[in-house]
């Protein structure tokens, strides 16, 4: 079967998790640590060498504070328990911003952890717009400076998985998500199950990946 490299992964469905629980919107997030590392030590199973996890954006700041509160705490625990599996991890989002969790600085740069291993970054705080603002060229004709993107340090993305059964990127990394296969899964993030991972890796193997040739 063929597998891709780099996949995607939209954990959409916390927020409606935890409605559909009687609980407050804000405490869905904390449901989906577990699935997370599940899909992570999953994928390695499978030899996939990159995963990206969509952590939060910059408009999602614009939510309610105890919502802001709840995912930052949740991304920062998140990447906690990433860095304790053999990675390589990167966070990639606008450190600028008051709502970009200090604690995840460190991990700002690729750090290889545990001996390095699968590439794993994850996006907070992070903006489409912020992002390939990055790349504007400046200075005169004959001698020009090209910036890279904020994200240059992630690989084109062959498959994007997105729970919640939503058929949209979200801004999900623009760039390298030009040619990605795009798989929806029905059921909500933090009802994560291996089955819907593989169902996923299956449904890629039958795609027809030309990039555009």
């Amino acid at each position: 079967m063929k597998f891709p490299n780099h996949i995607g992964i939209i954990p959409d469905g916390n927020r409606r998790w935890a409605k559909n629980k009687g609980l407050g919107a804000e405490k869905g997030y904390d449901s989906g640590l577990k699935p997370g590392l599940e899909l992570l030590r999953l994928a390695k199973t499978y030899d996939i060498k990159e995963l990206t996890y969509y952590g939060f954006t910059v408009d999602n700041c614009k939510r309610p504070s105890l919502q802001q509160y709840a995912f930052q705490k949740a991304c920062v625990d998140a990447v906690k328990l990433i860095a304790k599996e053999g990675t390589s991890l990167l966070v990639v989002g606008n450190t600028e911003s008051k709502c970009f969790p200090k604690e995840l600085l460190p991990y700002t740069k690729r750090t290889d952890i545990n001996g390095g291993g699968i590439r794993v970054n994850f996006l907070v705080n992070y903006g489409w717009e912020w992002d390939v603002s990055h790349i504007v060229s400046t200075g005169d004709n004959n001698n020009p400076i090209l910036s890279r993107l904020h994200s240059s340090d992630i690989s084109r993305i062959d498959l994007i998985i997105r729970w919640g059964n939503m058929r949209r990127l979200s801004g999900f990394l623009p760039i390298q998500s030009v040619y990605s296969d795009f798989y929806v899964v029905e059921e909500l993030w933090p009802d994560f199950c291996p089955e819907q991972f593989e169902k996923a890796l299956e449904w890629y193997s039958r795609q027809d990946v030309t990039l555009g040739g």
